[in-house]
């Protein structure tokens, strides 16, 4: 794939944090340029989701080098699935959760000199017609992040899984010096020369210890609104039982990564 006229700025040199030119960007002092072609990977980290997973392939296959489904141990077919849409499959042999799932994507675009990784999730509820604007975006970002709350999506969203949203993206955007909207938000783009600082383990609050990390490594950090409707299968993450768990898990991500990063 090539960059379509985009015109990309290597993450070289270190990050002036002072001037801030967009909602959640951080803008860089200096910048040099991609020499074309871009090359592209996308991550799908997949647990049972056979129902929903090819049409997903199929629709990222058109923006992206490369469709990489990492396997998180499903025992629904998910990984032939996969294959028979053309995707390349790592396989788990066992559940390791989101984070576990997205590090092994990462590692593999860091491998195969991937210059950006576009993470979607694969059970439909991130549009793969939307990736075009999150890559244009990562000219001028280490970090881009689809939020739903630049938009009215979330608006359908429950009670409980808002507040769970709000508190995490408000810890994060306190302690990271940032302004970001959506830190929970699954459906990014990275830079893969940036990976490095982000590459620690992750529980299943990935998505919150990647961007503080990011953040207070000096990352460029930047929304798109993007539209997403709640998954019409599966079961969310976000119930009472986990909110009322989230004081102690958040102060497991954060002193992870203020004291040991």
């Amino acid at each position: 794939m090539t960059s379509g006229g985009i015109t990309w700025s290597p993450r070289t040199d270190r990050i002036d944090r002072t001037d801030r030119t967009d909602r959640g960007a951080i803008s860089l002092s200096a910048a040099r340029r991609f020499p074309p072609p871009v090359r592209t990977v996308a991550v799908l980290p997949a647990y049972n989701e056979a129902e929903t997973i090819g049409p997903v392939i199929e629709g990222t296959r058109e923006h992206v080098d490369e469709v990489v489904v990492v396997d998180d141990g499903s025992s629904d077919g998910t990984p032939d699935v996969a294959t028979d849409h053309g995707a390349t499959v790592i396989e788990h042999v066992f559940n390791t959760g989101v984070g576990g799932a997205v590090r092994t994507g990462y590692r593999y675009a860091i491998r195969n000199d991937y210059d950006l990784v576009v993470q979607i999730d694969a059970d439909g509820q991130h549009d793969p017609a939307q990736i075009p604007r999150l890559l244009e975006a990562a000219a001028d970002a280490d970090m881009v992040i689809a939020s739903r709350y630049l938009n009215e999506s979330f608006e359908e969203y429950g009670f409980v899984r808002k507040l769970g949203i709000s508190f995490f993206t408000t810890v994060v955007n306190a302690l990271g010096g940032v302004d970001i909207t959506d830190v929970t938000s699954g459906f990014r783009v990275y830079r893969v020369d940036a990976l490095a600082d982000i590459l620690h383990r992750s529980d299943r609050h990935w998505a919150v210890e990647q961007t503080l990390e990011a953040a207070r490594s000096g990352q460029r950090i930047t929304e798109v609104s993007v539209a997403m409707p709640t998954r019409e299968t599966g079961d969310s993450q976000f119930t009472f039982e986990t909110f009322l768990l989230y004081p102690l898990r958040m102060t497991d991500v954060v002193l992870r990564v203020l004291l040991f990063r």
